[in-house]
């Protein structure tokens, strides 16, 4: 089996045991997110996405951050054919399969900050496909981030 399905298997284990997971480890607690840093659209490399999704999505590798709690942090960025471009700073805590979207980047060129934002299923919102997608090609290996460096997740992603 290769390592994209084992990874895909993978998340969808965990997304069905996050709440088991939350019951392991009822002390595991977010370190603070930073405000949403800037990006370079011109940087960013694209993710895999299914044939029947019209936008393209990438990372800009500037803004990859693995967090001592496990969580990966980046911009990812969406562009539709017609060139529109929207972006969003979010985390992804590879041990329970789940997105957090902490800003979202505004046609006027800031970033609007999520008031409470919540830890989401990545299987469970058509929204976070492109997390699912980047969590399956390069930010989550297996379950866990320990083993992964933002250098490796970079090289992954230009597979």
């Amino acid at each position: 089996m290769n390592r994209s399905k084992l990874i895909w298997l993978g998340l969808a284990l965990v997304s069905l045991s996050a709440s088991a997971l939350s019951e392991i480890d009822p002390d595991w607690k977010e370190s603070v997110a930073p405000p949403a840093p800037s990006f370079n659209k011109d940087q960013v490399i694209p993710i895999e996405m299914p044939r029947y999704v019209s936008l393209r999505f990438g990372v800009d590798p500037a803004t990859l951050v693995i967090t001592p709690d496990g969580i990966v942090r980046y911009v990812m960025v969406a562009t539709s054919e017609s060139g529109v471009l929207s972006a969003m700073y979010e985390g992804i805590r590879c041990a329970t399969g789940e997105v957090k979207t902490y800003a979202h980047y505004t046609s006027s060129g800031n970033w609007a900050t999520v008031k409470d934002p919540k830890w989401q299923g990545m299987n469970d919102n058509l929204r976070s496909k492109h997390a699912l997608a980047f969590a399956r090609q390069a930010a989550c290996d297996s379950r866990s981030t320990v083993t992964i460096s933002p250098a490796e997740i970079i090289k992954a992603l230009k597979k």
